[in-house]
Order: structure tokens, then C-alpha cells, then sequence
């Protein structure tokens, strides 16, 4: 891909600067109307040290209003000290609907800097390239228009550039180690940007700017953005298809198969309940040691004790080491961003634990039967949770999902004690009563879901909690268990030579 600007073509400067002109009025045009259709622009600049994608983003943005863009520059920082997901830092930068998002590097850089310099692994590139794939997939279905553009110039060129920052003390700075060794190594890096971009075109194409003429660069980048974004605007907002990957998923009870009989005495649970919380203390220490990152997803029907059960699982926790997260309905500015974000913003670091209280499940029971989202929506989100999961678990994380389960019966008695009892009665809303009236559709939209995401990477597990005190210990054990093995593989892979 590369090679297409290997000979460079002469232009008229007047020209191209009159192209320009017309093309930033024709930008400045578009930024009010993607206000009103509520298109998100991402737009991501990679190119070669000292190609001048800092000077082309400044172009770009020159005449638009700066309340409605961003230009963020993500840090590449060393795996070793990375504290979050490799996508973090991106699916955090996301443009909310009507604004344009301007990216200086991303995804292509920190990726095959780290492959050239050995920092990755051969399999953990791929993972790489296989989970930009599915970003970018899940911007476009999600009716992002993402435009990825890479600023090319030659070897001879470039040190010309970098002599000249070098020479300057005002601009020296600007030339780091990272830079030098680049270009030393020009040949390796070409090849690698090569194969990165022809393995990550799948779904959003690259567009290769001559850097060599920084006006054409700038003509050139402009013209793609104004006719992109006017196809877009010219047409509903893209909603993609759904599709199913076929992940390897565990074999699953429907909901009315499961036994809610199962009881604990208070003795027992008492002493089950101190063994488990101090055994749980102890392994948050080895989390957090090993640099195991945990995400505990809670989902059940309303008054199944999600919230006490929570409470048990947290208080043997050191406060400094995990975050619980209410998920209620997305505030406005989450409703404006792909559905993900607002969890993604959320993960933990490294060593810490993130409790879900309700997740990005809601797609696929409460935005599905109350019409929040389209059917492609929720039938799409399936696969795009599949690999969101996927993604955490291949960054190390423990992802385990909790579906707290009653029957019917036991729903109404607590409704009806929580509506009797003053100091309940904040727990029981007009939503709760009506969203029992839903049951049946509830039921089948769960059994779905339970179906179509228990993975052998991210389980889920069935929680009978018509005794409460029954659940609680039940899913401790399984937190412990799950706790145990991932340290137990840690250690393996750190005393492997």
C-alpha cells in the first residue's frame, strides 16, 4: 500500500490551495448538519515520525467551531505498564454523536511498535489485529464514519525532517529516541505499517496521503473528509447487520429448568460466609500482586438480592482496590456514544476489581423488549459482547457473570413486604411492578441471552436465590474458585523459562 507514492506528481500550488479553501468551506457547512443528524466522525491520522500529522490535524480543524471536535493524542506507553485493555484508550476516545473526534496515532502505531521491538508476542499481534477488526466493525454498524488516513514519506525525506527539528533548540525536543530508531530500522517499520494495514481493511479501508507535499496531504485529506462525510449525511445513519461468530459456548439450563429449592441454615452460612470473605481478603492481595485485573457482572430479576449479595462478596475487599458500578439508564451524553463505551470507561486497572451491578446485558433484555434500540441493535449485540469479553479475557481479566434467579412467587412477597415496610419502600418503584407484568417476555429474552453468551472465556452462572443466604455462598465459592485457578495459572506462566 505503501508503495503508490514512491513518484511524486507535480501540482500547481495555486491550485491546490484554492481546492483548499473550498473544500474547508464546504467542512465548516457540514459541522451543523452533523449536529443534526447526530453523526460521529472518528477520524484517525498515523503516518511517519516527522510526516506532519500534528501540522495536518491543524489544517484540518482550522475553520471548525471547536465546540463540536476533539483532538486527542493516546499515550503509547510500554505493555509492561499498561494498567488497561489495548483498546482502552481508543473505544474511551470516541466521539459523542454530531462531533468529530481527530486522532494523532492509535491503535496502528502502539501495535507494531511493540511487535518490531519484541514487546508483544506473534500471538498477541494477532489478537491485536483481530480485535481492531472488530472495533472498527462495531463503529461502523453502530453508525460511526470512521476514516483512517496514514501520512507517507520516504526515508530521505524523512531525515531531512527530523535534521531539521534537531537543528532548531526550540524544536529539537520534538525528535525522541522513538524517532531516531525508526528511522534507522525504516525498512522493518514500512513493512510492518504494510501488513498492518492490509490485515485491518476489512471493514474501514486506509487512505495513504503523499506527506511529501504537505499541501496536497492537506488538499487531499480534506476532500476525503468532506465527501465521506457527505455521503453520510446524505442517507439514514448505517445500522449494521447482525452476524453470529462462532465462539465456543457452554451448554446452558433454561431458566424454568432450574432447581430453587436449594437452602442454607444459618449456622452453616454463617461459618461458610467468614471462611469464604477471609478467603477472598487473602486472594486480593494476590490480584493485585500477580496484577489480575476481575470484572463481576451482576444481572437477575428485580428483588432477586443482587444488591445483598454484592455487599458480601465486597466487604472482605480492600476499598482501595475495587469499584462498584450501579448501571442505570445511560445518562445523555453515554446515549450519544456507541452502547460499549460507557462500560469500557468503566473497566478496571490491573489488580482490581470491578463490580457490575446490572451490565451491558441491558441490550439485549431491557433496550430489546421496551424498543430503546433496533432489532439489528440487539441481535447484533450478541456477537459484539462475545468479543468484547473475548478481549478482556485475552488482556488477562476474570470475567465472570451472575444471573441472580427467583420464581415468580418469591418476586411478589418481597415486592409486597418492601411495599409494606417504610424503610423499603424506596427499593420498590411503578417500574418494578411493571416490569413483572413482563415476565414471560423477560424469561425468553434471558434464556437467549444465557444461550448465546456463556462462553468457556466468560460463563455464566445460574445463582438460585430464593434463599438469599443460599445465593450468597454459592457465588462466593465460585468467585474463590475462579480467583484461585487464574493465580494458580499466573504463577505457571512466570515460572515457565
Amino acid at each position: 500500500m505503501l508503495k503508490i507514492f514512491e513518484e511524486n506528481r507535480p501540482e500547481e500550488k495555486a491550485a491546490v490551495a484554492g481546492e483548499i479553501k473550498a473544500l474547508r468551506e464546504k467542512l465548516m457547512g457540514q459541522q451543523q448538519r452533523l449536529r443534526e443528524k447526530k453523526l460521529p466522525i472518528l477520524v484517525l491520522i498515523e503516518g511517519w515520525a516527522a510526516a506532519g500529522k500534528g501540522s495536518l490535524i491543524k489544517e484540518l480543524i482550522s475553520e471548525l467551531d471547536p465546540r463540536f471536535y476533539n483532538v486527542v493524542s493516546p499515550a503509547v506507553v510500554p505493555e509492561s505498564e499498561s494498567r488497561y485493555p489495548f483498546l482502552y484508550p481508543y473505544a474511551a476516545a470516541i466521539p459523542e454523536n454530531g462531533k468529530i473526534v481527530f486522532m494523532d496515532s492509535g491503535w496502528m502505531e502502539s501495535t507494531v511498535r511493540k511487535a518490531l521491538y519484541h514487546e508483544i508476542t506473534e500471538n498477541e499481534y494477532n489478537r491485536r489485529v483481530r480485535a481492531v477488526n472488530e472495533f472498527e466493525r462495531q463503529l461502523r454498524d453502530g453508525g460511526y464514519l470512521v476514516l483512517k488516513l496514514f501520512l507517507h514519506i520516504d526515508r530521505k525525506e524523512q531525515f531531512e525532517r527530523l535534521q531539521a527539528l534537531k537543528e532548531n533548540s526550540d524544536t529539537e525536543w520534538r525528535v525522541t529516541e522513538e524517532d531516531l530508531r525508526q528511522h534507522r530500522e525504516y525498512k522493518s517499520f514500512h513493512k510492518a505499517y504494510d501488513a498492518f494495514m492490509e490485515s485491518t481493511q476489512e471493514y474501514v479501508k486506509w487512505h495513504v496521503l503523499d506527506g511529501q507535499r504537505r499541501k496536497t496531504a492537506v488538499r487531499d485529506a480534506l476532500r476525503l473528509l468532506v465527501e465521506r462525510t457527505e455521503k453520510a449525511l446524505g442517507k439514514e445513519r448505517y445500522v449494521g447487520d447482525p452476524f453470529e461468530e462462532k465462539f465456543p459456548l457452554l451448554k446452558m439450563p433454561l431458566l424454568r429448568e432450574v432447581d430453587l429449592s436449594a437452602e442454607i441454615g444459618e449456622e452453616e452460612y454463617r461459618k461458610e460466609l467468614k471462611k469464604l470473605q477471609d478467603r477472598l481478603s487473602e486472594l486480593h492481595n494476590v490480584i493485585y500482586r500477580k496484577k489480575i485485573p476481575v470484572i463481576l457482572c451482576y444481572e437477575g430479576w428485580d428483588a432477586a438480592g443482587k444488591g445483598g449479595n454484592i455487599r458480601r462478596v465486597a466487604y472482605p475487599l480492600d476499598p482501595r482496590g475495587f469499584d462498584v458500578h450501579p448501571i442505570a439508564s445511560p445518562e445523555p451524553h453515554e446515549l450519544n456514544r456507541q452502547y460499549l463505551w460507557r462500560f469500557w470507561t468503566r473497566l478496571p486497572r490491573t489488580g482490581h476489581i470491578a463490580i457490575f451491578d446490572r451490565t451491558w446485558y441491558g441490550r439485549v433484555m431491557v433496550e430489546r423488549l421496551e424498543g430503546f434500540c433496533t432489532e439489528k441493535d440487539w441481535k447484533r449485540a450478541y456477537n459484539e459482547i462475545n468479543e468484547f469479553e473475548r478481549q478482556l479475557t485475552d488482556w488477562g481479566a476474570v470475567v465472570l457473570k451472575f444471573w441472580i434467579h427467583i420464581d415468580q412467587d418469591t418476586q411478589l412477597a418481597r415486592f409486597t413486604d418492601r411495599q409494606n415496610t417504610p424503610e423499603k419502600q424506596w427499593k420498590i418503584t411503578e417500574e418494578d411492578w411493571r416490569n413483572r407484568e413482563k415476565w414471560p417476555q423477560y424469561e425468553t429474552a434471558v434464556d437467549e441471552m444465557i444461550r448465546k453468551t456463556s462462553t468457556e472465556n466468560a460463563p455464566w452462572y445460574i445463582i438460585e436465590s430464593n434463599d438469599k443466604k443460599y445465593a450468597r455462598i454459592r457465588t462466593l465459592k465460585i468467585i474463590v474458585r475462579a480467583l484461585e485457578k487464574a493465580c494458580e495459572n499466573r504463577f505457571r506462566e512466570t515460572a515457565e523459562p
